[in-house]
């Protein structure tokens, strides 16, 4: 009998390339999604109208779902207590099996202090009694380009490596998981691009190939809170963001892992990939 999978962000890059792929095998899908206007209607998809906050709505959007892909949310305060909710919700709705967007390093004393969310996340799912798999996806190589404002990328990343992974590979590594979750139960893969790469190689590489001139600029950890300090972030957003740096220059972001490879049959996206069209 056929699993019927849930497939959360669907109106966002990684959950809607996970539900575009798997409906285009035709896979049968739940969309739960916060914004049901915003939401893709592909074949044989159910769309329902949820939040991950909300326990009662989201048991009603899981209700015969066997397997879920749970996004993690959006940067908040508590995200954890938010995660959890929807843990529990899913275990209440009877789904079995949860494939989680985790984050390389997730760890209680990670230096990329949003990796801490994972780790506790991974945490609530190994105590609630389902099956799980971790996708523990390092920064999104997409991002890397926008890391630079004013043609500079600032931050207190020194010589640290970083294999920042390509969204698209993501999404095509969870579906690979998705099509046998049970082949995965307890497993954690570490998603990363093919290759490892200093900030100012990435800046190096962004001139060479795009109209834009960047460069890399090294900081101090006050330097880097001072500089960001015009987005008006509250402190608690500002200081994650300054630890994504933090955790290069430690090299928590370096391991080049063949787990994309492996699970996808086809090399990763380069940052040189990305730029250059190839997907």
């Amino acid at each position: 009998m056929e699993q019927r999978i849930a497939v959360t962000g669907s109106t966002g890059t990684i959950g809607g390339g996970v539900a575009r792929i798997l409906a285009a095998e035709g896979t049968p899908l739940v969309l739960p999604v916060r914004s049901p206007d915003r939401a893709q209607h592909l074949p044989e998809s159910v769309v329902r109208h949820t939040t991950y906050a909300d326990f009662e709505a989201s048991v009603e959007a899981l209700a015969g779902v066997d397997v879920l892909f749970m996004v993690s949310a959006a940067e908040e305060p508590d995200r954890v207590a938010t995660h959890r909710t929807f843990i529990d919700a899913a275990k209440e709705a009877g789904v079995r099996h949860v494939v989680y967007t985790s984050f390389l390093g997730a760890a209680p004393d990670a230096a990329f202090l949003l990796g801490r969310d994972h780790w506790y996340t991974e945490e609530h799912l190994r105590r609630s009694g389902l099956s799980w798999t971790f996708l523990r996806d390092n920064l999104y190589l997409d991002f890397v380009p926008s890391l630079a404002e004013d043609g500079v990328i600032r931050g207190p990343a020194g010589d640290g490596l970083l294999s920042a992974v390509a969204q698209a590979d993501v999404a095509r590594t969870a579906a690979a998981v998705l099509r046998d979750p049970e082949a995965h139960a307890g497993e954690s893969y570490h998603l990363t691009g093919p290759e490892a790469f200093t900030l100012a190689g990435a800046a190096a590489t962004i001139s060479e190939l795009t109209p834009a001139t960047v460069r890399f600029e090294d900081q101090t950890h006050d330097e880097a809170m001072a500089s960001r300090a015009h987005h008006g972030a509250p402190h608690w957003q500002v200081e994650a963001w300054v630890s994504t740096y933090t955790a290069i220059a430690r090299g928590e972001m370096a391991e080049v892992s063949p787990d994309v490879e492996r699970l996808t049959g086809r090399r990763p996206l380069s940052l040189r990939d990305l730029l250059t069209g190839l997907s």
